[in-house]
């Protein structure tokens, strides 16, 4: 209903809009017998405005992301154990690789004294941590995936089902594993019995490891 109301009495009426001829302009008011333009006079009631739904706050939207996150089918222990398996060798082959190209270059510049092959051998062996801990934080910062998840189709995102950073990948890969195994490898060992196959190391970088 359109509710008209003259500018002259105030009188007011509500008429169906399907009884207003197309083309009317002006209205008569029938009080106070005053002749008025319909558009400025014109209100419409309450009834048809139409009740669009209230955003969302943020709260309500981060409560619904955690919500769909904690739904989605979470990656075991083993499925995760081969894609740790697949990701060691790729690692290894790299080290393996880019660390002897290293030796060979560093052979060649120092010579083969005992002291300059000693601080050689240290050399390869920060390269290799390096390039150990650069492959697992680039792949997860970057798509939440490791070659060796892709390989077995799992993902890490973070608990309100966001896309994890590089600064969380490199928390999770870094400190929050080296906990994870220090104890005695239980933290690793917590995904086999937690409800949403959680590691230690995922609680701690607030993560899931989920199926895609």
């Amino acid at each position: 209903m359109i509710e008209i109301t003259c500018p002259h009495c105030g009188f007011s009426k509500q008429i169906d809009p399907g009884q207003l001829p197309p083309d009317v302009k002006r209205a008569h008011c029938p009080k106070c017998r005053q002749t008025f333009s319909l558009q400025p006079g014109a209100e419409v009631s309450a009834s048809t405005v139409p009740q669009t739904p209230p955003t969302p706050s943020r709260l309500e939207r981060e409560d619904s992301r955690q919500s769909a996150a904690k739904d989605l089918p979470k990656a075991g222990f083993w499925v995760r154990t081969v894609a740790t398996v697949i990701d060691a060798f790729i690692v290894f082959m790299l080290q393996f690789v880019l660390g002897s190209l290293l030796a060979l270059m560093g052979f060649a510049a120092t010579g083969s004294q005992e002291g300059d092959v000693g601080n050689v051998l240290m050399l390869i062996q920060i390269f290799g941590y390096i390039l150990s801990f650069a492959y697992y934080i680039v792949f997860t910062g970057y798509c939440g995936q490791t070659p060796g998840k892709m390989a077995v189709r799992i993902k890490v995102i973070r608990c309100d089902g966001s896309q994890i950073s590089y600064g969380r990948a490199a928390f999770r890969e870094i400190p929050a594993k080296f906990i994870s195994g220090i104890i005695f490898g239980i933290g690793y060992l917590m995904v086999a019995f937690d409800e949403q196959k959680q590691g230690l190391h995922d609680r701690l970088a607030d993560t899931y490891v989920i199926k895609l």
